[in-house]
């Protein structure tokens, strides 16, 4: 057990390909730009588009995954709600946004109105913490697509933001501080793996509670997605955010670049982030080396900014003042460099 050296490839989940896929879908969706004023901010975590007045539309979609199926083994659909707000209102706060409005697709093989009801609870819980409006949405009910008991979901949401505030900004340079807003644990991703090493291949349940732990494997791995926008807008009130990394499939090593602009590079000092015991358990059970782990879960830290040398520790310590009074805190993580 753990010494098969598990990785998100061999459990079913090809980040490379999904790479290749996308920038096959680029080259189409860009053949549909035309007449309309499309503006190529560089991060990629949002599109952006220009309306006639010059005000900026920005735009995501994103879903949860095969947390779904922790969530229907565990009989909890309350949480993964929350879960899908955030993973696409967290993109749009990473390209600067302000959300306006969030949209929802339910999907289904036998529609319960009970059911229906828990997951639009928890996607209510997730608009009201990200200050934005569920405007409207689609619950489809397919039998002969869904097997009893099974549901996808997918998240639209829109936001707004003027040209100057569009991140990552071309300000940011060698030097700058990275600052680390923690996470709620494992969020939204790398569930594929998780269940492959956790439950299949090491045999746990998620009803137990591992040694140490002061809740189940199942509530652990629920813990919804946490939502910044409200760290983002007390920090970017009084100090210049000039770029952001929402840390999901990729992990650190895979979004944190994604902040930066040519010419420069980043180190992260691993050693200030907390080690959180779901990630060692994972790790553990799965002989996971620990670049893999990089490479797939956020590894305790859920939203990245870059700030200025001077600003670095006052966000910090603004940030923990307001929200993280816990064990795991915001930290500052790293700094930019030059070098590709």
């Amino acid at each position: 057990m753990g010494k098969k050296g598990w990785t998100y490839q061999k459990a079913g989940v090809d980040i490379e390909a999904g790479d290749r896929a996308v920038e096959r879908i680029k080259k189409m969706a860009r053949s549909t730009f035309a007449g309309h004023d499309i503006v190529e901010a560089p991060g990629g975590y949002s599109g952006v588009y220009k309306t006639r007045d010059g005000r900026l539309l920005l735009a995501t979609c994103d879903g949860v995954g095969t947390k779904l199926l922790i969530a229907r083994e565990m009989g909890n659909h309350r949480t993964v709600g929350i879960d899908l707000v955030a993973m696409s209102i967290n993109d749009l706060l990473a390209q600067g946004a302000t959300p306006l409005f969030f949209l929802d697709y339910i999907a289904v093989g036998k529609l319960a109105p009970d059911h229906v009801e828990e997951l639009v609870e928890g996607v209510v819980t997730g608009c009201r913490e990200a200050g934005c409006a569920l405007l409207g949405g689609e619950t489809a009910e397919m039998p002969d697509l869904y097997a009893p008991g099974d549901y996808d979901l997918a998240g639209f949401a829109v936001g707004t933001a003027v040209e100057e505030d569009l991140l990552p900004s071309m300000d940011i340079n060698a030097g700058d501080l990275l600052l680390g807003f923690p996470s709620t644990g494992v969020h939204s991703n790398g569930f594929s793996l998780i269940r492959k090493v956790l439950l299949e291949e090491a045999g746990m349940k998620l009803k137990e509670t591992p040694p140490g732990w002061k809740a189940t494997l199942g509530e652990e791995l629920l813990r919804p997605t946490a939502i910044y926008s409200q760290p983002l807008q007390v920090i970017r009130e009084k100090f210049r955010v000039k770029g952001a990394a929402h840390i999901t499939g990729g992990g650190l090593r895979g979004n944190v670049p994604r902040l930066l602009t040519p010419g420069l590079s980043c180190e992260i000092w691993s050693e200030r982030i907390a080690s959180r015991p779901v990630f060692e358990l994972i790790g553990e059970k799965g002989g996971i080396a620990q670049v893999e782990m990089e490479n797939t879960f956020n590894m305790g830290m859920g939203m990245v900014v870059a700030v200025d040398p001077e600003e670095g520790e006052k966000a910090r310590d603004l940030l923990n003042q307001k929200f993280y009074d816990g064990e795991y805190k915001a930290e500052i993580i790293g700094k930019i460099k030059r070098g590709e």
